[in-house]
């Protein structure tokens, strides 16, 4: 654990405030639910909760299928960063924070697909500049975007067809379905 100097003392009613700058970077927006650790040397840890970090083995199988059986590189993201994928390199994408074009887009609410006479094709991570967007569709549960799921193109492949209706469909599918499995 990394100690950053920064004191806090608790009020009255048991609250503490933590520092903008410490939110800024570990991305924590106002409403944003956090996760309460204890351990036995008597640290309390806060960590950002992700819903759908509850199904992350789930969504890492639905991903891998998608690539296997349709060829489709994918990633399934949380409001964050990278949660599982297929068909791209785990080390480069897993827990990679998410490109400030794909936080638009899961906020945005609404399904996005790459054009096919774009020049200009969005990240997916913030690091990632070998691979982007093709479609993307935000994943709801309870009315609430929890995350999004994502086909991924290769900026190096010539020719490539982008946001077929068939990838467009799997992926919106993709993002109802896991959607439901945390309503359940």
């Amino acid at each position: 654990m990394k100690a950053t100097g920064i004191v806090r003392r608790i009020d009255d009613l048991g609250r503490v405030v933590i520092p903008k700058e410490i939110r800024r970077t570990m991305r924590i927006r106002e409403g944003d639910p956090l996760e309460i650790y204890t351990d036995r040397e008597g640290e309390v840890i806060f960590k950002k909760y992700s819903p759908i970090g509850d199904l992350m083995e789930f969504a890492a199988g639905y991903a891998e299928t998608l690539y296997k059986t349709c060829n489709i590189p994918v990633a399934v993201c949380d409001k964050d960063c990278v949660i599982a994928c297929a068909g791209i390199p785990k080390k480069e994408f897993l827990e990679r924070k998410n490109s400030a074009e794909l936080e638009r887009i899961i906020e945005g609410r609404s399904l996005y697909v790459c054009p096919n006479t774009s020049d200009k094709k969005l990240p997916l991570t913030e690091e990632g500049k070998n691979h982007y967007i093709s479609c993307a569709m935000p994943i709801f549960a309870e009315g609430d975007v929890i995350g999004c799921v994502v086909s991924v193109g290769n900026m190096e492949s010539k020719g490539e067809n982008l946001g077929t209706e068939v990838e467009t469909k799997l992926i919106q599918t993709a993002a109802g379905f896991l959607g439901r499995q945390l309503e359940s």
